[in-house]
């Protein structure tokens, strides 16, 4: 009777530890952390891979593979979901809609450069800058998914140079003749503008109540102005389980990597990436996001780079989401306004937050605080 249930015990005791998750691969980030934050990981996905040259696309850096992403991704969510893989090559594209389930992959070698064109980024109602108003949607966008990923070892590059306005003593003169030479509006001899409708935007701006025309703009009158509202190059809102890994992220037309309302972030030895006279070129901005892991990534850019925001003034306390729970470590940041930055958009609150091992090298700040009164 005595062998029949130390046998019993012994058999219940092996299937506990066969059916027990395994320990996060981030679980070592949690010693000694000042405050409560549930164990998070990364995604996993099922076991289906479609490669994206079998949807007919082509790798030449000029033909536009806009609908050879979405059909890859499409067939990847009919099975349930997956992983598309994009090989070695120069994949032009327009917006990539991103779907729950989803692990986006770039192979050595691949480069995924989103095409200038202004008219493939319809304006959508969205945040930036901590208010709500519309805004060319983003070259990669995904809304209310659950498990997307973006891994590998390529480039993802947003072309943001046929998006920006530049001034003259922010180039060098070589950079600056290629600039004029390209095209776009000069004004005054000192400012490169791409375009009249960015000049159009920025006027409206800097008027009287310039926020407030934006905010009430319809979506005919933000078309109007799309070089102006030139978008973030990487958005998801309101997700839950996103994991970036791996990938250089490069050139954005504005912010870089712009996580919004999403739980349980992890960004792992990832390379953001933008000239330093990039206007608005922030590296990361984690916005009234909750769960979050930013580790062992390099950060190279035009403005602040690590940066911790909840919405600005009345929208961000109508919205009442703090971004919480946030684990920064063994993270680089060369060139940046800030190395990491709370605000100034932050009406939301901030609460838990851990930086250690992270080195800000040519940054104007090293820890940068700000926000109205």
């Amino acid at each position: 009777m005595k062998l029949t249930s130390v046998l019993l015990g012994l058999c219940m005791a092996a299937s506990v530890a066969v059916n027990a998750s395994p320990p996060s691969s981030y679980a070592h980030l949690y010693d000694g952390l000042p405050f409560d934050m549930p164990v998070i990981d990364k995604p996993v996905f099922p076991a289906n891979t479609v490669n994206l040259t079998d949807f007919g696309a082509v790798a030449d850096g000029k033909t536009l593979n806009t609908e050879a992403f979405a059909n890859a991704i499409d067939a990847l969510v009919a099975k349930g979901g997956g992983t598309l893989n994009v090989p070695a090559g120069i994949w032009m594209t327009g917006p990539i809609a991103m779907k729950s389930n989803i692990n986006l992959h770039l192979d050595g070698g691949a480069l995924i450069l989103f095409s200038p064109d202004p008219d493939l980024y319809p304006a959508i109602y969205t945040v930036y800058e901590g208010y709500e108003a519309y805004r060319a949607i983003s070259p990669i966008y995904g809304e209310g998914l659950e498990n997307v990923a973006i891994t590998g070892d390529g480039v993802i590059d947003g072309n943001g140079a046929a998006w920006r306005q530049v001034k003259r003593d922010q180039m060098t003169p070589p950079q600056w003749r290629r600039k004029i030479k390209s095209g776009g509006i000069l004004v005054n001899d000192n400012v490169w503008y791409p375009s009249q409708d960015y000049i159009d935007g920025e006027k409206i701006r800097e008027s009287e109540d310039g926020i407030a025309k934006l905010k009430a703009m319809t979506k005919e009158e933000a078309e109007a102005i799309k070089r102006f509202i030139r978008p973030v190059m990487v958005k998801l809102v309101n997700c839950k389980n996103v994991y970036l890994q791996g990938v250089l992220f490069q050139n954005s037309p504005a912010w870089n990597l712009h996580p919004l309302m999403c739980e349980n972030l992890i960004i792992d030895g990832v390379y953001i990436k933008n000239p330093e006279y990039a206007q608005n070129g922030d590296g990361l901005d984690v916005e009234s996001c909750k769960n979050v892991i930013i580790y062992r990534s390099t950060l190279d850019v035009g403005d602040d780079a690590i940066c911790i925001k909840s919405g600005k003034d009345e929208d961000g306390r109508r919205r009442g989401i703090p971004t919480e729970n946030v684990i920064v470590k063994d993270c680089r940041v060369f060139q940046g306004h800030g190395g990491f930055v709370v605000g100034s958009e932050m009406s939301g609150g901030v609460n838990n937050v851990a930086v250690s091992d992270c080195q800000f090298i040519g940054t104007d700040v090293g820890l940068r605080f700000k926000s109205t009164r």
